[in-house]
């Protein structure tokens, strides 16, 4: 059973405005799957459709094998959800507010496994969170998702305000979740932090998926500029007529240093640098520099689509403007912030 699934799934606004067109849509059990597209791209939406906050205007979506029309209950009970902005209470204690969202869903258990597994200790659980800083807050969202032992978790930034080393501790805590069987579906701007934690990615743009596959599949497919160092044991004085390969962009050589630097117009074209340099010289190491995550996303969206990528952030607003809906606090007990 999928942990999520969708077929033909499309969400139109008013006349005109497709949010989500056609999407086919399949994340297993144990997976990290990232979600990614620009600002407006429908991710957020699609979140929505799954969450059941919005109805789809044609297509299905099935969340853990229930349909999202008709049993939207069934899933919020075993879903965890971390919204992007979403606004704690002020006044009320991380225990509270963990309390609170084991009240939610109607569960046991101890606030302090909780807090220790986002990194909290018992001092900031009965601290007022007007007092935490934005990365304890984003830690405490994390954990009211937690509550529960989802078999589904929707993350939407979830490393928002964290430093380097709580976006480690936050890329190990998925990896764990995944390894216990739970599906974690995963949207993030972070290109890099996308590329260390998936297994699969998604590419949206426009409402449509442009691709999905491993990150190693899409950029084989994507080719893109590779970059190749290769250390000789020694420079021959002629050089290596590198120019002449098929697919070689520009060469630099370092006598100095008895390297090379080639780049090549995809990654396919190293084997014929390496044959090349080798039948010139003794290879003594070879280093290899692959296409930019980056870069990558915004071919795929230029070749979905037509049209260039329209500035270089990633962002997780809806079509229709909208962060996610404000329902989105009953899943994990917290007030979210609308933006209109």
């Amino acid at each position: 059973m999928a942990a999520i699934e969708t077929n033909g799934l499309t969400k139109v606004f008013g006349d005109s405005v497709v949010a989500v067109e056609d999407l086919d849509l399949e994340v297993e059990q144990g997976e990290v799957y990232g979600f990614l597209g620009h600002n407006g791209a429908g991710k957020s939406t699609t979140i929505d459709i799954l969450l059941d906050f919005l109805h789809p205007t044609d297509g299905s979506a099935s969340v853990l094998g229930h349909d999202t029309r008709e049993e939207s209950l069934a899933i919020r009970e075993r879903v965890g959800v971390l919204p992007e902005g979403a606004k704690l209470y002020d006044r009320l204690t991380g225990r509270e507010h963990i309390e609170f969202a084991m009240e939610i869903k109607g569960v046991d258990g101890d606030p302090d496994d909780i807090f220790e597994r986002v990194g909290l200790d018992r001092d900031d659980a009965d601290r007022t969170v007007g007092e935490y800083s934005k990365g304890m807050c984003q830690r405490l969202g994390l954990g009211m998702a937690l509550v529960g032992d989802p078999d589904l978790l929707i993350l939407d930034e979830p490393s928002s305000g964290l430093d380097p080393t709580g976006m480690s501790e936050m890329r190990d805590l998925i990896r764990e979740e995944a390894d216990d069987g739970t599906a974690v579906f995963f949207s993030s701007h972070l290109l890099t932090e996308v590329e260390a934690v998936c297994d699969r990615i998604g590419i949206l743009s426009d409402g449509k998926l442009v691709a999905q596959d491993s990150i190693e599949v899409l950029r084989e497919r994507f080719g893109g500029e590779a970059t190749i160092e290769v250390t000789v044991d020694a420079v021959p004085d002629d050089g290596f007529d590198l120019e002449t390969v098929d697919g070689v962009l520009g060469s630099t050589v370092d006598p100095e240093e008895d390297t090379v630097v080639v780049e090549c117009e995809d990654s396919t074209v190293r084997g014929d640098v390496v044959q090349r340099v080798g039948e010139a010289a003794t290879i003594i190491d070879i280093v290899s520099e692959e296409a930019s995550l980056e870069s990558m996303f915004e071919e795929y969206v230029r070749n979905g689509t037509g049209e260039e990528l329209a500035g270089g952030d990633l962002d997780s607003e809806s079509a229709d403007g909208s962060t996610k809906s404000e329902e989105s606090a009953s899943s994990n007990g917290s007030e979210t912030e609308v933006a209109r």
